[in-house]
């Protein structure tokens, strides 16, 4: 049997580390450019769900496998943005800070006939209270830039979980076991 090809919709070096991880290299990587401002009344797990399933609807080729992915943090029923600038990352970093967040990371994945497969993986992060210091040493790192909830639990924000309660792939932004089974399931090899 031969391997189908598959198209990685996304332009993250972290979840091409991950696919790494359990052996998988994808043959295309093709950034999904779709609108991921949630909609009036959306809920953070459906939110990155919806995300996912549109990311991997836009790069799709017929006879391929698509594989998309969507990580959103909240706050109770809030989500957090991505953080593109320093005063955003300080506001999630604030909201967090001595709380417990839910991180949703969302993977689907169509195949090579076009039917779509889909999972979610929700985790329980608790940060510690952080101080005035550690939030601006943090800043000055730069490692919030383009993150979900402003941090990068991969990177020197590990430090500040004080309780993780799930995925740390999904928290990082590709749940690994989820990502397997759907791949298993629509026929690609692993090891």
């Amino acid at each position: 049997m031969t391997r189908p090809q598959l198209i990685l919709a996304s332009a993250s070096p972290r979840r091409l580390d991950l696919l790494a991880r359990i052996g998988v290299v994808p043959d295309m990587v093709r950034p999904a450019d779709i609108d991921e401002a949630p909609e009036k009344g959306e809920l953070p797990g459906p939110h990155a769900q919806r995300l996912a399933a549109e990311k991997a609807r836009a790069v799709a080729e017929p006879g391929a496998l698509t594989l998309a992915a969507d990580t959103v943090v909240a706050a109770g029923r809030r989500i957090l943005p991505k953080a593109e600038d320093e005063a955003t990352a300080r506001r999630c970093l604030e909201l967090l800070s001595g709380r417990r967040h839910r991180v949703h990371s969302a993977v689907s994945l169509i195949d090579a006939t076009g039917t779509a497969r889909h999972r979610l993986s929700t985790s329980i992060v608790t940060f510690k209270r952080l101080t005035a210091g550690e939030i601006a040493a943090y800043l000055a790192s730069a490692e919030w830039q383009g993150k979900a909830g402003g941090y990068a639990i991969q990177g020197r924000a590990e430090a500040f979980v004080r309780f993780l309660s799930g995925n740390h792939s999904g928290v990082v932004g590709l749940p690994l076991f989820e990502t397997r089974a759907l791949l298993l399931s629509a026929g690609y090899p692993l090891g």
